[in-house]
């Protein structure tokens, strides 16, 4: 038997590599998603942010501000009865997930990122559910390419200026560039104004928005 010859074609970077894991597989398998900012988010920690691991949150003091970085995992928005609708966000950093809750009061800046991002950053206040169990009252929400745009131009100090702009990710109304109409049906059911933001890898090479699970009816959620 003859030995098989070389196609010609260069090895897969090890993003290539877990981009095809992903697009395959629907998981990564050689290498985390977030292994890839590692050297941006250990700047980011040695320049005084606070921006935590997952398994390192429950050594937090209750009500304390932190950030976490992590690929989305889950999203839900279970409908209430009042019609204001509360943002469940799971997200996974290697280390462990970290659950997020994003009320009324932030939507109008962070929702459309919560949607359409795959991989962001969180600013939030830590609560306390429990002897081992934490959750996220978020207060601003950031695309981690956007955070990594910003670190590679200016550096920390560019990225530490962008999350302590109050016109970012505050939910303040007046600082958004627009506001989304609500729609009231007929029968007193009120849409999301977010209902029609696209799914994460509508127009960007990202994995599908398979890969995360999503509550029927979510914002970004294909069509079944």
């Amino acid at each position: 038997m003859l030995p098989a010859e070389a196609s010609g074609l260069p090895e897969m970077t090890s993003a290539e590599r877990v981009q095809s894991e992903l697009a395959v597989l629907g998981m990564d398998v050689s290498r985390h998603v977030v292994d890839f900012h590692a050297p941006m988010l250990e700047s980011l920690r040695a320049a005084g942010m606070r921006l935590v691991r997952s398994r390192d949150l429950v050594q937090q003091r209750s009500r304390s501000e932190v950030f976490v970085a992590g690929v989305k995992v889950a999203v839900q928005t279970p409908p209430i009865r009042s019609g204001r609708r509360v943002i469940f966000l799971t997200l996974d950093d290697s280390t462990g997930p970290v659950d997020a809750a994003f009320f009324d009061d932030i939507q109008g800046s962070s929702a459309s990122t919560v949607f359409s991002a795959w991989l962001m950053l969180v600013r939030g206040e830590l609560r306390r559910t429990g002897p081992r169990g934490v959750s996220i009252r978020a207060t601003g929400c950031w695309e981690l390419d956007r955070i990594r745009q910003e670190w590679l131009v200016g550096g920390a100090a560019a990225v530490s200026d962008l999350v302590a702009d109050p016109a970012e990710g505050t939910g303040d109304e007046s600082s958004s560039p627009q506001r989304r109409r609500v729609l009231v049906h007929a029968s007193g059911f009120r849409q999301s104004p977010y209902a029609d933001v696209k799914p994460a890898g509508a127009d960007r090479m990202v994995p599908s928005p398979g890969l995360w699970h999503a509550s029927p009816g979510s914002s970004g959620r294909p069509a079944s």
